[in-house]
Parts: C-alpha cells; structure tokens; sequence
C-alpha cells in the first residue's frame, strides 16, 4: 500500500517506521522538512508538499493539536483539497469532537472517506506496532 504520513513527532515517525518495516511505500511529510529528510535514509519518500503526501492510496495525521490538524486539512493546498476522491484520511491525532465532525463533514462533500482513530501508547509502543 502507498502511505502518505503527515507529522514527523516522535509518535508519527515511530509509526512511520513501523509502517515501512511492514512492507509499505511509505512517503512522509512535516512543516519542518528536515523532521521529514531524516527518514529519507531508512527508505521513505519525503514530500516537498502536503499534496505530495496525499498521491498514495491512504494519507494518515499524527498531528499535535487542532491548530496543526486544520491548518494541514484545510490550507488552499491541504489534505481536502489534494486528496482524490475515494482516498482515505486517517487522523490519528488527539483531536476534538467539534473538529472532528467538521474534517468528517468537509471530507464527506468532497467524496473522501475520513476515519478517526486517535491513538494511545507513547512512542516505543509506536515502533513495537503496539498502539492502542
């Protein structure tokens, strides 16, 4: 499966590495683009662009707050407005119900599926593959 991951924290390039070790094509993307080149070496794509991150088949967020979430989803050249129509956003951010329903809101006008699944464990678990 190709994989957009967007957030390059501690959790998501945790669970960026998991992902790739289990055989994905995994392309990352962050605001500070050197969280991101650091992963280049252990086989991954980085993205220049948000929209970059969003050509495979999923693009996942592992994002730090609301702020961070809406500002990627709903920039001019954010996850809504890049993604195909039938790609899947996975938000994995701890996010709130209000924000939520607007991503699934937005998502759902657009003809993009969008599933909320905030995860709990903390980094080693992420590496493990072992995230509630």
């Amino acid at each position: 499966m190709r994989v957009g991951f967007i957030g390059m924290g501690n959790m998501g390039r945790a669970m960026a590495r998991s992902l790739r070790r289990a055989g994905h094509e995994v392309t990352v993307y962050n605001r500070t683009r050197s969280r991101a080149e650091e992963m280049r070496a252990e086989g991954m794509t980085v993205a220049s662009s948000i929209a970059d991150a969003c050509s495979g088949d999923v693009v996942i967020t592992m994002l730090s707050d609301d702020g961070a979430l809406r500002e990627v989803v709903f920039s001019d050249k954010g996850i809504i407005n890049s993604l195909s129509p039938g790609t899947v956003h996975v938000s994995m951010s701890t996010i709130s119900v209000a924000l939520s329903k607007h991503i699934t809101e937005e998502h759902s006008k657009a003809g993009q599926p969008y599933v909320a699944a905030p995860v709990f464990g903390r980094p080693e678990a992420a590496e493990a593959a072992k995230l509630s």
